[in-house]
């Protein structure tokens, strides 16, 4: 049928605190222009930019200190 999406879509998890969890493979194209890929089930994407393995989340974003209770 014409109006049947040849692939289903992925998923994209959106969340508070965190990455963006993309159902995979994916290829990401970065705002130089440069792609990187993909092929895990599931991938974390870095949107606070603290990944040292950008664009894949290396969960940097938590803090890194823990505050105790007294």
């Amino acid at each position: 049928m014409p109006n049947e999406p040849a692939e289903p879509p992925h998923r994209v998890t959106l969340t508070n605190d965190g990455p963006i969890l993309v159902e995979g493979p994916v290829e990401v194209v970065l705002d130089d222009g440069s792609t990187v890929c993909s092929d895990r089930f599931v991938v974390a994407l870095c949107v606070c930019r603290r990944s040292r393995s950008y664009p894949w989340c290396d969960t940097s974003h938590r803090a890194r200190d823990k505050r105790r209770t007294p």
